[in-house]
């Protein structure tokens, strides 16, 4: 797993864009400078990142039903759709994957090479727009990985109805996000050490200071009994909390 992990995961600049001090911090936006760094940012910035997008892509294989559509919803430039790709083999399948960064499509499209779009029976589709604007199809299989949280909370059930919708019985709805503790006490001891982690990976104290004020009013976290909630509330009876670090959360729905 960790042969197709490296694969999926390609390396690129060293993430300090938030090394030297800025006048005005201004709000964080998926540009060509995120892009060019934003394999070592996640991997500096969301702890079990691979264990995540590993489990997502064997979870989406075991429930993915020929025939119908997986979506990565904010699917960036192409970890989790690379990873899954290099684990289809000879078997069939059809991605939409959906961002509202052209930067970010341009380099899942170059990641992708001469295998974009079409190969066969594997079909994979690199749409620009949001979330909110896709017209979904029957699907079985719909990934949502730290994006959510990026999404008006007042459009969030909103959108989950539709996807809730669009599934198949039996599919799957994998999602991953920043939450957020009730307690404000633990709320506070999640980003302390959320910060540590940071740290611990090499970021300064102004870098971590400047991107928290950079995402500030951009990325609203929800707490894990909100997201629990929400999903119940849209249609899904079966739902799981599967993996959990501090201020990070991965759940899954299933559409009975």
């Amino acid at each position: 797993m960790q042969r197709l992990y490296g694969r999926a995961v390609g390396f690129m600049g060293k993430d300090n864009l938030f090394a030297q001090p800025h006048e005005a911090v201004r709000p964080f936006e998926f540009n060509e400078q995120v892009v060019r760094v934003f394999d070592d940012m996640i991997k500096r910035s969301v702890p079990l990142y691979q264990e995540s997008l590993v489990r997502q892509a064997q979870l989406a294989w075991r429930f993915y039903q020929p025939g119908t559509v997986l979506y990565d919803l904010g699917c960036s430039h192409g970890n989790f759709g690379v990873l899954f790709q290099a684990m289809a083999q000879e078997r069939s399948f059809e991605m939409i994957a959906v961002d509202s960064s052209r930067p970010m499509l341009e380099r899942y499209r170059q990641r992708l090479g001469s295998e974009c779009c079409l190969q066969g029976s594997q079909r994979l589709e690199l749409l620009e727009q949001s979330m909110q604007q896709v017209d979904f199809q029957s699907c079985s299989v719909v990934v949502i990985n730290l994006t959510l949280q990026f999404v008006p909370v007042a459009e969030r059930t909103a959108l989950l109805e539709r996807i809730y919708h669009a599934l198949q019985p039996g599919g799957i709805l994998l999602l991953t996000e920043k939450v957020e503790h009730p307690q404000p006490s633990l709320a506070e001891l999640e980003r302390t050490c959320y910060y540590d982690f940071k740290r611990e990976n090499g970021y300064s104290e102004l870098e971590i200071s400047q991107k928290r004020d950079a995402l500030e009013n951009f990325l609203v976290p929800e707490t894990c009994a909100q997201h629990e909630q929400r999903l119940r509330a849209c249609g899904f009876c079966q739902t799981m909390l599967w993996l959990k670090w501090f201020n990070f959360a991965s759940f899954l729905g299933i559409k009975s």
